[in-house]
């Protein structure tokens, strides 16, 4: 079974793991969200595709949920001391990965071709694509003003109420090499518990990736990244209550409204199915506390396709 994963990236690297571990590892295709990407340092940066790497290669750091494990901070002390920007936290281990991704892209390398390297460098054997190879950039709009995504979410911690999201570039985006191939041959499509506004969105902001899960002939689950209302981690319920109106299963659904055929949901919403109209509620434990849990969710979420 060939299977496409859309993904953000801390809960959605952990649901990919699981993935990873139930299939074939060249049964697994994800699909990585780009709109957090930013440039540090003179450096281009792309944190999910880099969660999602990390997670793939067993090198991701369990206890700080993000960046690589065995990390060091010396070259930001040193550019603390020398005045430089140290509001986004970029380790000794991780910068590696973005001077070689950054000299790539500096050489004309598209994005995909340059996270291909670094997968095949770090043994991650799943293929990891970039939604697109083209700039797409998420835009918080919030009372203080228009934020972008990185400033928002690291920078000010995500304390400010959001308004909407924008993603700017989207309009002419082109899927990243790959991306449709994959979508075309699957014969199940996920979308990860991953936060809908600010990790899945962006990707389905590129016109051809969306009208493709539109026109699928295969099903496509969505798994939720709430717990009774909550998330686990990040403002995704904030922002469901905001924007969708509140945290139930159904307002979850709402976001990917004529997208998915059926939605993972945690046991403790499995008395808050009202309202998903068309869309099969999967009842499963959706805490991703250890790699076990992590692949009996994604065995839940692959149970939509009989075997």
């Amino acid at each position: 079974m060939n299977v496409v994963v859309f993904s953000g990236g801390v809960g959605g690297a952990r649901f990919v793991q699981g993935v990873a571990r139930a299939l074939a590892p060249e049964a697994v295709t994800v699909v990585g969200n780009v709109g957090d990407d930013l440039e540090v340092l003179g450096l281009h940066v792309s944190p999910d595709l880099d969660s999602i790497m990390y997670a793939l290669a067993g090198v991701n750091d369990e206890e700080r949920g993000w960046g690589r494990a065995g990390e060091t901070w010396r070259v930001l002390e040193s550019v603390a001391e020398l005045g430089g920007e140290t509001w986004f936290r970029l380790g000794d281990l991780d910068l590696g990965v973005h001077l070689v991704r950054t000299q790539a892209l500096r050489a004309g390398t598209p994005l995909s071709a340059a996270t291909a390297g670094l997968c095949a460098a770090l043994g991650v054997e799943p293929c990891l694509l970039p939604a697109t190879d083209d700039a797409v950039r998420t835009w918080i709009a919030t009372a203080e003003g228009e934020l972008s995504f990185q400033e928002w979410f690291v920078a000010r911690g995500h304390r400010d109420e959001v308004d909407g999201v924008r993603f700017a570039g989207a309009g002419s985006a082109a899927p990243a090499p790959g991306v449709l191939d994959a979508i075309a041959t699957a014969d199940l499509l996920l979308l990860a518990p991953s936060n809908p506004y600010v990790s899945i969105a962006p990707i389905l902001a590129v016109r051809a990736i969306r009208d493709a899960l539109t026109a699928r002939a295969v099903p496509c689950v969505a798994v939720s990244p709430l717990i009774a209302g909550r998330a686990v981690k990040g403002p995704a319920d904030r922002m469901l209550a905001r924007l969708a109106g509140g945290t139930r299963p159904a307002h979850v659904a709402a976001c990917y409204e004529g997208l998915i055929d059926a939605l993972v949901v945690d046991e403790a919403d499995a008395s808050d199915l009202d309202g998903l109209g068309e869309v099969r509620p999967i009842i499963a434990r959706t805490l991703m506390v250890d790699l076990d849990a992590r692949r009996r969710l994604a065995e839940a979420a692959l149970g939509a396709v009989p075997a």
